[in-house]
């Protein structure tokens, strides 16, 4: 029973490691292993987790009330905008823009400014990864 349960779980592992390229598998790795630091029962990052980070407003940087959707909209596979200085924002949803979540240096760079921007704080290990895997599944 423990070699099926075993299997099920790598496979899992597996299928979900298909999802992002090499080397952003080895990011999502890494943030991973923080999570699990920071709490011991960490199993495994979670879009539907991702998409709440996501959507749900705050008062952000300029005292406004702001949420990632603010500026990439609630379809990410469509354009954004954002609202101050109207600049148009490629959808970041990879089935649309295979350029997303390809880049390592250029995702770290979105996360930090992003989460600064919404949550006036660097986003942790978790939250960086639940948002990683909803976007991931746009």
């Amino acid at each position: 029973m423990k070699k099926y349960t075993l299997a099920i779980l790598l496979c899992g592992v597996i299928a979900n490691a298909g999802n992002f390229s090499p080397s952003m598998q080895g990011y999502i790795e890494t943030l991973k292993s923080e999570a699990k630091q920071a709490d011991s029962s960490f199993v495994d990052f979670n879009a539907k987790r991702g998409e709440k980070i996501f959507t749900t407003k705050h008062i952000g940087k300029s005292d406004d009330s702001i949420s990632c959707t603010s500026c990439h909209g609630s379809n990410l596979t469509k354009n954004g905008q954002n609202p101050t200085t109207n600049k148009i924002i490629k959808p970041l949803g990879p089935s649309v823009n295979k350029s997303r979540l390809t880049d390592i240096k250029e995702v770290q760079k979105w996360l930090r400014r992003n989460f600064k921007d919404v949550y006036n704080r660097e986003g942790t290990a978790l939250e960086k990864g639940d948002v990683l895997y909803y976007i991931q599944s746009k």
